[in-house]
């Protein structure tokens, strides 16, 4: 089997609004070959972005049949590492994306996002 791709918030705003999208279809494949993972921060942002309780609920159902990135401290360790190393490049990105990095480098590397700014990491391989 090949390496889960975490599912980035921006991916799954896309596939929540518009059903047809590519990146809907993209993320309906990941589902079925059982390669869709997620992590807390996205499951957070998602909730909070939520707009009725019946969305809240819908977005938890959608969520629970991944693939469950679990976060710890060295997760945090280095996501403040990718934080560090990116300022030092003069790229500041929120504290949030680089959970979602560690994340991503964690279940083997692959971020389905839509934003650009997570091409600054060297260590992801971008969907």
């Amino acid at each position: 089997m090949s390496s889960p791709v975490l599912i980035d918030t921006s991916c799954w705003i896309e596939y929540f609004r518009h059903y047809e999208s590519e990146v809907a279809e993209r993320i309906e494949t990941l589902i079925l070959e059982d390669r869709a993972a997620t992590t807390g921060i996205v499951l957070s942002e998602l909730l909070q972005g939520a707009r009725t309780n019946a969305e809240m609920s819908r977005i938890g159902a959608s969520l629970e049949a991944l693939v469950w990135v679990e976060t710890d401290e060295r997760l945090y360790a280095r996501a403040g590492e990718i934080g560090f190393k990116l300022r030092r490049k003069g790229v500041t990105i929120p504290i949030t994306d680089c959970i979602v990095a560690a994340a991503a480098e964690s279940a083997g590397g692959n971020l389905l996002t839509l934003d650009g700014h997570f091409g600054e990491i060297d260590s992801l391989d971008l969907l």
